[in-house]
């Protein structure tokens, strides 16, 4: 057996917000919300990019969850497009705070990065070559 990445999971202050965030910024398009707005989800493809309220995330762990500070933490979420340089300036028209201007990397790959309006640090990058 072997496993496969269901979803990623972003708790938020504001779930709609966030949703909102991602459709506008990136044309994803939603896939449901709960009745009371705590868990929604977007469509991204083979993996779901799901966002949850913090009280949900408070009451997921015992001690609640660390939110974002000023140094990212050990992952981000990865948006692939063929121009991610006008996806990076959408994300910023939207809200989103410039972490690293979009650059070449040495493999060919443009990547930039931002922290979407709720903390969390996206890398904006086009597919590798």
């Amino acid at each position: 057996m072997s496993a496969q990445l269901g979803w990623v999971i972003v708790y938020v202050p504001d779930v709609e917000a966030a949703l909102v965030f991602y459709e506008r910024s990136f044309g994803l398009e939603r896939k449901m919300v709960a009745p009371d707005s705590s868990f929604g989800e977007l469509d991204s493809g083979a993996t779901t990019l799901a966002f949850a309220s913090e009280e949900l995330g408070e009451s997921n762990f015992e001690g609640g969850f660390t939110r974002p500070g000023e140094r990212p933490f050990n992952f981000e979420v990865v948006l692939v497009f063929d121009d991610p340089e006008s996806a990076f300036a959408r994300a910023v028209e939207n809200g989103a705070t410039v972490v690293a201007e979009t650059k070449r990397k040495p493999w060919g790959q443009l990547v930039g990065y931002v922290r979407d309006p709720f903390g969390t640090l996206l890398e904006i990058c086009s597919p590798v070559e």
